[in-house]
């Protein structure tokens, strides 16, 4: 099945989990996932959650983000690819001056 994200209408959701400035994902929804090309302007950020039925795969395409994983901090660059299993948590910021542009996958385990 092809998704073509650019179809897709944006969203712009601020504040998103308790972060900081605007979230804008372009999101397909299933019956088992999500799955989205999603941007994270200059300042903006996800805020700290915690993945209790579902698992998230995130792919950065462009710009740098700092990832907070549990107790750890990780620098994600183009490239990149965070994983984030059930029962974890984490959040996202970009610390950079471009956009923070990313693929993500939201798999639910029930």
């Amino acid at each position: 099945m092809k998704i073509s994200f650019d179809s897709l209408e944006e969203q712009i959701i601020q504040n998103f989990k308790g972060g900081e400035g605007v979230f804008k994902p372009r999101m397909h929804v299933g019956n088992y996932n999500k799955i989205m090309r999603a941007t994270l302007p200059a300042g903006s950020s996800i805020g700290l959650h915690t993945h209790d039925t579902n698992s998230e795969i995130i792919f950065i395409i462009s710009g740098v983000g700092t990832m907070e994983y549990d107790d750890t901090m990780e620098i994600l660059n183009p490239g990149d690819c965070h994983y984030c299993p059930p029962g974890h948590s984490h959040s996202l910021k970009n610390n950079g001056d471009e956009d923070l542009v990313f693929y993500a996958v939201v798999p639910e385990h029930n």
